[in-house]
């Protein structure tokens, strides 16, 4: 288990490295763990820089839409509207409404800085004053105070004779880092005590002892005191107290068939032994999921561009993958739900709030689904923030509502259980589609039974492959059931992390991808966890455009009009390719859609295609 501790950021020198595609260049399971974890650091790096950028320019319009209100506004609601702005965002600890005709000290503020920040902020709020009254925008450089990272802001408002004054802290920076640090497995998985401190081999379950990250490679983490049972025949209750009673424990929980026993003295090998004298279908660990998270094209004539604050400089991901182009066919439906398995959504971010439906905390029933880590908030905007609202990122649904499932805790990782209990739940209420950004190596036939229950009842599952570059397959993402995605960066090159394998059905953006973060924030996050959410998106789009299609012919109607890359035809790098968000959606609607629909005029370029599709639909 993870502890929430600020480790030392690792910085390194030098541009990223990227994995080049081709057969001339040296194979990703050639690298050493050396050059690995140099990779995985540099791709830190560069999430941190685009975070950054991301905090900066959001606060930026935050301030300038506050001042034009304020501007607009009796004086004796000023105090109001600074209050409210730094309730929806408290990184922004000290904001002043500044005249041109008054001294700083005089000016209505909110908030409060310590003695140390303060000092180290008074000469950039002295420039950021002569900046505004000048009616010009002011950032400082970056500054460190109290063991934080700040920087001062100003944004004049249209009136010529005021503006706002802010000092921000970037404490989503020590969070990204963190988060990353673990979630590209740069440092080894430390034990908060309730989990073994040393990994089980996924095959063997012999246990391996990780000195170095690169060790985690094909390893799980489990209870150390708990099993997993799946009876043939249900127990009797006589029986199950006699079990406990051989164990000296308890029934932890019961989900179907499928009990997880807890004892005070016996470890998980040893009631794997005990159980097999009982009718069971299996007995295993209970193992943990963790999160597997690691310049814009020039638009075509019939794309469209969303007018969200933060996409043309920071979203490079959806052009990429003909989104634009895609929403001319459909932009979602409310009718088609998707749940985020995952640290649940901040449900109360406004680039999210409206596009929720109610959700489950498995971690804590007595709780929302509120997320306490950041990753599934970020998943979830991949997903479907809000689109052409002035504000933020855009998702890639418009309208398809979103499911927030808390399985994993505060830490970023969650049990067999957990997982397996979100999922079903899912399904029982109404997912059409589930996303899980999560893995592990262990092959859990706990989590395989949920797996089959969506599968059955016709849900598309889909998960991130993992953040280890190896071909050890992981799992739910290996399971024939689910749909396994694999990232790619900017050039549509291999992200280093990414894991890959002939179990790989597609490949999507996963490098430095912008989205919603904790606290009415953004953040840049890098993980197969966030190229993910993005076929989960277009899975959602495509059962929009046709209700009647089944799971299996989604699926596979994604991997028939994804753009081939690498070798010719299906490869284990990236599987059948970069999935093609207008592509599938044309290929989806139904014949008698389709045969209504004029060729494309001939100045308009039709988004790349597979030939059988340019042929089908004309070019």
């Amino acid at each position: 288990m993870w502890k929430y501790a600020f480790p030392v950021l690792l910085v390194v020198a030098g541009a990223l490295i990227l994995f080049p595609r081709g057969d001339q260049t040296p194979r990703p399971e050639a690298l050493s763990p050396q050059a690995e974890l140099q990779m995985k650091q540099t791709t830190l790096n560069q999430d941190l820089k685009q975070t950054e950028e991301l905090c900066r320019n959001q606060c930026s319009y935050e301030l300038r839409r506050v001042a034009g209100e304020m501007s607009r506004n009796d004086e004796n609601r000023i105090p109001a509207l600074l209050s409210d702005l730094q309730k929806d965002h408290p990184h922004m600890q000290l904001l002043v409404r500044t005249k041109r005709n008054e001294s700083l000290s005089q000016g209505k503020a909110a908030g409060t800085l310590k003695d140390p920040v303060r000092r180290a902020a008074d000469t950039y709020m002295t420039e950021a004053k002569v900046q505004v009254d000048a009616g010009r925008s002011y950032q400082s450089p970056a500054f460190e105070a109290e063991g934080s990272q700040y920087f001062v802001l100003g944004e004049p408002a249209d009136d010529g004779t005021s503006g706002i004054i802010g000092v921000v802290e970037q404490h989503i920076l020590k969070q990204v880092a963190d988060h990353q640090l673990k979630n590209l497995r740069i440092v080894t998985y430390p034990s908060e005590g309730r989990y073994k401190i040393e990994s089980v081999d996924s095959d063997t379950l012999q246990d391996v002892h990780v000195h170095h990250p690169e060790g985690n490679q094909g390893t799980s983490h489990y209870h150390q005191n708990q099993v997993v049972v799946r009876f043939n025949k249900e127990p009797t209750e006589a029986e199950l107290s006699q079990i406990r009673k051989e164990i000296g424990g308890s029934t932890v929980q019961k989900l179907g068939y499928t009990y997880v026993f807890e004892s005070d003295r016996m470890e998980a090998k040893a009631l794997m032994n005990y159980f097999r004298k009982w009718n069971v279908s299996y007995s295993e660990p209970h193992f943990l999921y963790l999160t597997n998270e690691s310049a814009v094209p020039t638009p075509t004539a019939n794309s469209i561009t969303p007018n969200d604050a933060l996409y043309r400089r920071y979203q490079w991901n959806l052009p990429q993958i003909e989104t634009e182009a895609g929403w001319n066919i459909s932009k979602g439906s409310d009718q088609v739900t998707v749940a985020v398995i995952d640290t649940g959504v901040d449900l109360k971010h406004p680039d999210l709030k409206n596009q929720l439906v109610s959700g489950l905390n498995v971690v804590n029933k007595d709780a929302d689904p509120q997320d306490d880590v950041g990753h599934g908030t970020h998943v979830a905007g991949v997903i479907g923030a809000l689109v052409n609202n002035n504000l933020g990122v855009a998702g890639m649904s418009w309208y398809n509502r979103i499911m927030p499932v808390k399985v994993l805790d505060s830490s970023g990782a969650g049990s067999t259980y957990a997982v397996a209990q979100g999922i079903i739940w899912a399904t029982d209420h109404g997912a059409k589609v589930i996303n899980m950004s999560l893995g592990n190596y262990a092959d859990a036939e706990f989590l395989h039974d949920a797996i089959r229950y969506a599968y059955d009842r016709d849900v598309v599952l889909i998960a991130a492959s993992g953040n280890d570059n190896t071909d050890r397959p992981g799992y739910p993402a290996a399971y024939e059931e689910v749909f396994a995605v694999a990232a790619a960066d900017s050039q549509k090159s291999k992200a280093s992390f990414s894991n890959y394998g002939d179990y790989i059905d597609v490949t999507a953006p996963g490098v430095s991808i912008a989205s919603t973060y904790l606290n009415n924030q953004y953040a840049a996050l890098s993980g197969t966890s966030m190229a993910s959410p993005h076929v989960t998106a277009l899975a959602a789009l495509i059962r929009s455009v046709n209700p009647k299609l089944k799971n299996t012919e989604v699926m596979q109607l994604m991997r028939d009009t994804a753009t081939d890359l690498g070798q010719a035809g299906k490869d284990k790098y990236f599987g059948y390719g970069l999935i093609d968000v207008a592509a599938a959606l044309k290929a989806a609607q139904p014949k008698s859609v389709r045969q209504e629909e004029p060729t494309a005029p001939n100045n308009t370029t039709l988004p790349n295609w597979p030939g059988w599709l340019q042929r089908l639909f004309g070019s």
